[in-house]
């Protein structure tokens, strides 16, 4: 090297100073909310790109290349927890890095003692904590600084939460609405005298005469909540869209909260405190009360439920008394046990029933065997559904009279309507008069279209609902063989309202609807013949004396 180079070697090092060749570093990048996340239409929003900038700047200034990027999007820093903070951790502890960057320190954390934890585990790694905008680094007056930011950073992040609990009790004592409007409302911004926006609810109109609906009707103590939940989906109840969301029907959890918040009678709750709440009541507050009274009548109907040790426990019953068999255990000298049924008369001492004890393996055989007695052949399971199905032709043709004179009404009506509106547009019919009539029209259209539908409804379930009886009446042994035991249950109070088990271990039930009629041998019998009849002669009609009784169709329906 000549003296000159020397020369000029020696000036660099005094202009340019000295940075470690061939650094490595990772870059951590964090918004705390999601719409900051996706704020300006893009994934990461207008913040992170900021921060990657100023961290990739302060690599340069470093000599450093980045190597490893870590985005919290949306991730609050009031917890530690974050999946990038944490795979960052992870990733320093297995590759050699020497600068973690951040943007600021409250980027890692908002109060001290996370930030001393993230800390120590980047310095137990050898990594050094940068950040682009402040002047942090491992001499003591910039850990001093580091100190402060970190204490600065937790303040802020306490305050802030303090003031917004302040603000929201505040705006809720005062009767505004502090949380998303819930469904039958909307938020809305309003424009005051100053033109400053105020956040408000507004009655969601469309939505609002369903919440009102169910209300009034779950008070009269008739309807189950899976029964109003399916009539609001059917009513076309749903969420509002969002932009990211779809409108949807509501779930049964939703219906439950609908119906206990004291929201609709005028009430805002907030930090467990209630107040007179300035948005519109959708129900009375008498209505709402009784609701909960229903709703607690329920729970302790469902809390009331007899807990069944024995999947027969509560369908078998003594054919000598008619009291319930009871499960009893019994144990012999040896030490083994033996469960029993037991008549619950006799076991607790009322009447002078003297049915003995019944081994309930014994008891599961008898019922086993008695469900062969109530399978039926496919041949009379198509003589049955063929003849009922016909009886059900019969009864739809004898009301298409009725049916006739509606689709008439309808037709009427629909004209009626149309020349109104022609009246109106010629001046001849004011809007008033306009709207009562229309109106008029409107609930009278609506009340035939609601009895036509439900009309061929009722026929079609009927039909649907026999078709699914007779399948299961012509497996019926062959489907309980292979129940385990809640199925079984289910299979015996489907089929029966009670098992009778008599002293010389007959059995004798009770039928439930539909099968009370489907195994009646009289009708089983008339179909068979009927059946028949129809293949002898080519044509479907009932033959003389084989009629199907009425009451068997009303029970099918």
């Amino acid at each position: 090297m000549t003296i000159l180079d020397a020369e000029q070697s020696a000036l660099n090092s005094l202009v340019t100073p000295s940075r470690p060749m061939g650094a490595v570093a990772v870059t951590y990048l964090r918004v705390s909310t999601k719409e900051q996340a996706e704020r300006g239409g893009t994934d990461e929003g207008f913040s992170i790109p900021a921060q990657r900038d100023a961290n990739h700047r302060k690599a340069d200034d470093l000599g450093a290349t980045i190597v490893e990027e870590f985005v919290d999007a949306g991730e609050s820093a009031r917890k530690a927890d974050r999946p990038d903070l944490m795979r960052m951790i992870k990733y320093v502890t297995k590759h050699k890095v020497d600068y973690c960057i951040v943007h600021k320190v409250d980027r890692l954390a908002r109060n001290r003692a996370d930030d001393v934890a993230i800390h120590l585990a980047l310095r137990d790694a050898g990594v050094m904590l940068v950040s682009a905008t402040e002047n942090i680094d491992e001499t003591p007056s910039g850990m001093l600084l580091h100190g402060i930011m970190s204490t600065i950073a937790e303040f802020y992040s306490r305050n802030l939460a303090t003031e917004t609990v302040k603000g929201l009790s505040q705006k809720a004592a005062s009767g505004g609405t502090v949380t998303k409007a819930p469904l039958g409302y909307r938020n809305v911004g309003v424009r005051d005298e100053y033109g400053r926006e105020i956040r408000t609810v507004e009655v969601d109109q469309e939505r609002a005469k369903l919440i009102r609906w169910a209300f009034q009707v779950y008070a009269s103590g008739e309807w189950s909540t899976n029964q109003l939940h399916a009539e609001l989906t059917a009513r076309g109840l749903t969420t509002p869209p969002t932009p990211r969301r779809p409108s949807k029907p509501i779930g049964r959890s939703s219906l439950h909260r609908i119906l206990t918040n004291p929201y609709y009678k005028g009430d805002v709750t907030y930090q467990g405190v209630t107040y007179k709440g300035t948005h519109e009541a959708l129900v009375p507050a008498e209505v709402w009360y009784q609701v909960q009274t229903v709703l607690s009548m329920h729970r302790s109907a469902a809390d009331a439920t007899q807990i069944h040790d024995h999947y027969l426990k509560g369908t078998v019953f003594c054919g000598q008394c008619g009291a319930r068999l009871l499960v009893c255990n019994a144990k012999n000298a040896r030490g083994n046990i033996y469960p029993y049924f037991v008549c619950g008369a006799r076991h607790s001492g009322r009447g002078d029933c003297t049915r003995q004890a019944m081994l309930i393996e014994e008891v599961e055989r008898l019922i086993e065997r008695h469900y062969e007695t109530v399978q039926i052949t496919k041949q009379t399971r198509q003589a049955v559904g063929a003849r009922l199905h016909a009886a059900f032709d019969e009864l739809m043709a004898s009301e298409s009279g009725a049916l006739a004179a509606m689709a008439t009404e309808r037709t009427r009506l629909e004209d009626e309507q149309l020349r109104v509106l022609q009246a109106h547009y010629a001046g001849a019919v004011p809007l008033d008069l306009l709207k009562k009539e229309q109106d008029r029209i409107s609930a009278a259209l609506e009340t035939i279209e609601h009895r036509i539908t439900a009309h061929h409804g009722e026929y079609a379930d009927a039909r649907a609902n026999l078709d699914d009886s007779l399948d299961l009446l012509e497996h019926a042994a062959e489907v309980y063989a292979r129940c385990d035991d809640a199925n079984r249950r289910l299979c015996n109070q489907a089929f029966f309202t009670a098992i009778y088990i008599d002293e010389d271990n007959d059995v004798r039930v009770g039928y439930a609807t539909p099968f009370d009629a489907l195994t009646d041998r009289e009708l089983q019998s008339n179909a068979l013949a009927w059946a028949e009849g129809a293949r002898n002669e080519s044509e479907v009609r009932t033959p003389t004396g084989s009629t199907v009784e009425s009451s068997h169709l009303a029970h099918l329906g």
